[in-house]
């Protein structure tokens, strides 16, 4: 049956326990309903009640819906032990994975629930704390069945690195491909180095996503609108004073550690790296899913980034959408001149002129932005 949100049997509940969902159910029995307590009646039907009656929205129900809410995020802890040790109907395991922190021995009891499917194991991988990430990413039977929530584990910036290296390891051994930006990028730096053995002490990445956040936000570098390196007199770039707190927390990581900072690190580490000298470094800084038009803007014009970074900026879609990346890119001598003649087109009249007579560019973009303005003529 379908209750608002939620697909629940209420046939097979305990008798009890359909009583205290129904219409003419007294107020002080919903109460208690809602609060996982209904008399003679187990923890896991009491849980599908306390989560149907949470997923209810009529005017009259809004206080016992959020009784019921309240409970799903802090169940009492033999409740809960006892419910999970029971089967649970697949849309009350999904609420515990919207609604409860779960950790210890109580979430491998979820992740064993026969009803767990793809969808709720990436809600709990996304939103996983260190020790969970670890849980989770221990359990290799389950990420294979639900290879998804690998992708999710590795770009959940507290799950621990060497965890992230060895999710990596797991998708290449047993030959799945991902989609995510630069997985394969992270294959290949996974496979070249030796996969370290687990262990409880803290490793380079531990600390230093939440190290080098704190770090950007001292330095006081808006990312938006500052860019991490500044020009000399002869174009050269150099790292600014702002940015170099941050360039020192990355200085003795591995290239493993270094691309997954690029794809969940922060603008200012992004800005840094996609300069990186390591092709597969600066690639994935350039793929993160994080990167805003800004930040795309300003490695567009700079001189310190390979042209694959700037064929990786000018086939984004969603990048090129905005004018400043356009003429950025075609601007910069380095891009590839083929993506440098497919923007042209869509660039103003008064910056095809100043093209048109500019030295900073190749004879070739002088001569297509001519062309340009003579055909508008």
């Amino acid at each position: 049956m379908h209750t608002q949100g939620v697909s629940i049997d209420i046939e097979s509940l305990h008798t009890r326990a359909k009583r205290s969902l129904g219409a003419k159910a007294p107020g002080p029995m919903k109460t208690m309903a809602a609060k996982g307590a209904i008399p003679g009646v187990s923890p896991a039907d009491c849980l599908s009640v306390v989560v149907i009656l949470a997923a209810r929205q009529e005017l009259e129900e809004k206080e016992i819906a959020e009784i019921a809410r309240q409970t799903l995020r802090e169940p009492p802890l033999p409740f809960l032990e006892g419910a999970l040790g029971g089967t649970l109907q697949r849309d009350v395991v999904a609420a515990l994975a919207d609604y409860t922190k779960l950790d210890g021995s109580l979430l491998p009891k979820l992740l064993a629930q026969e009803t767990i499917d793809e969808e709720i194991v990436c809600v709990l991988a996304a939103k996983a704390d260190e020790a969970g990430g670890e849980i989770i990413g221990t359990n290799e039977s389950l990420l294979l069945r639900f290879p998804a929530a690998i992708e999710k584990l590795y770009m959940n910036k507290r799950v621990r690195m060497s965890t992230a290296d060895r999710l990596i390891e797991l998708a290449v051994r047993n030959e799945i491909e991902l989609d995510f930006p630069a997985f394969k990028l992270a294959a290949k730096a996974i496979m070249s180095q030796l996969i370290p053995e687990p262990t409880d002490e803290p490793t380079f990445d531990d600390l230093h996503f939440q190290q080098t956040d704190e770090v950007a936000e001292k330095a006081n570098l808006d990312s938006e609108e500052e860019d991490v390196c500044e020009k000399d007199d002869d174009g050269k770039e150099t790292i600014t004073k702002k940015a170099g707190p941050v360039f020192v927390q990355v200085q003795n990581a591995s290239v493993t550690e270094l691309i997954r900072f690029a794809m969940v690190g922060n603008a200012t580490m992004r800005l840094l790296l996609v300069r990186h000298t390591n092709r597969l470094v600066s690639e994935a800084a350039a793929k993160s899913p994080r990167m805003t038009e800004n930040e795309a803007g300003q490695i567009a014009a700079s001189r310190a980034v390979s042209d694959t970074v700037l064929r990786i900026i000018a086939n984004n879609r969603e990048m090129v959408r905005s004018y400043k990346v356009k003429l950025n890119l075609v601007t910069n001598p380095l891009t590839p001149f083929t993506y440098v003649s497919r923007l042209m087109p869509h660039l103003r009249q008064v910056d095809l002129k100043l093209l048109a007579r500019s030295k900073n560019v190749p004879g070739q973009v002088q001569k297509s932005a001519k062309n340009i303005l003579s055909r508008r003529k």
